[in-house]
């Protein structure tokens, strides 16, 4: 059996097979979900994973998971990247998931989701504000936060991304030094990530995930805003992919009671 899960960001696409087979990689989302699922349906077939097998089971998650039409199931992303992070960290904690459209905090009690909160109405404090300010300064992410920790934040106060941007543009025209606005931008994303944290406090330990779950720097400015250490972990991009594997893996045995699947899909 290959159980496969499927995280469909608003940025990136994220694989992760289990079973028969191991295998995990991600690519850009590109303008259209259903497009690039299709695409890693034929990428996955080249490499002997066959998603139309009856000895395969999908489960797709995250933003553009019903673009992905061929899987088993469709399963929320809390859910899964609640699942894949305590598998990764095997023990429960506050998850804290900074994806391109929507940050999370997650909550984990024996192992399972007990409460979360979910910011999908702003791109401010997601991956999506870091990727226009770094767009708007002429740069790539990754110069951006390099900048950040050389330069000393200017105040972004707005909690809008539009305004904010315009924030951005009036620094740029007083000639304001690009590492200093960076710092600024990095600082706003940790602010108001931290604002979300703090409404859904907890003595567990926090766990980091998603695009910026690798990134020592962000960390670091998290923590301080939230006066308590963050754990990268170096999969955490992955969390949700791992989580929709496991639970691919976790619905098959229910439905055949622990006997090897040989007739079941949708």
């Amino acid at each position: 059996m290959n159980y496969i899960g499927l995280d469909l960001g608003s940025t990136a696409v994220k694989v992760v097979v289990r079973g028969a087979r191991m295998v995990q990689f991600l690519m850009p989302t590109g303008w259209s979900s259903r497009e690039t699922a299709l695409h890693i349906k034929q990428l996955l077939l080249k490499d002997g994973i066959d998603m139309d097998s009856e000895e395969t089971v999908v489960v797709a998650t995250g933003y553009g998971r019903i673009s992905a039409d061929f899987a088993d199931y469709i399963i929320t992303e809390i859910s899964c990247h609640g699942k894949g992070a305590y598998a990764l960290t095997g023990r429960d904690g506050t998850i804290i998931d900074v994806g391109g459209q929507d940050t999370k905090i997650i909550q984990m009690e024996d192992g399972k989701v007990s409460d979360f909160l979910m910011n999908e109405k702003c791109a401010a404090g997601t991956g999506k504000f870091v990727e226009i300010m770094s767009n708007r300064l002429g740069i790539t992410i990754e110069e951006l936060f390099r900048m950040a920790q050389e330069g000393t934040p200017l105040s972004i106060s707005s909690l809008c991304t539009v305004f904010a941007e315009s924030e951005v543009i009036t620094y740029i025209g007083e000639g304001q030094e690009r590492k200093n606005i960076a710092a600024g931008i990095i600082d706003s994303v940790g602010t108001k990530v931290a604002q979300m944290y703090k409404r859904h406090p907890s003595n567990k330990e926090i766990f980091l995930t998603g695009g910026l779950s690798h990134n020592s720097y962000f960390a670091e400015v998290l923590a301080d805003k939230i006066e308590k250490p963050v754990q990268m972990m170096d999969m955490g991009r992955y969390a949700g992919a791992l989580g929709a594997a496991i639970f691919a893996e976790e619905k098959s045995k229910e439905l055949f009671n622990g006997k090897m699947c040989i007739t079941y899909k949708k």
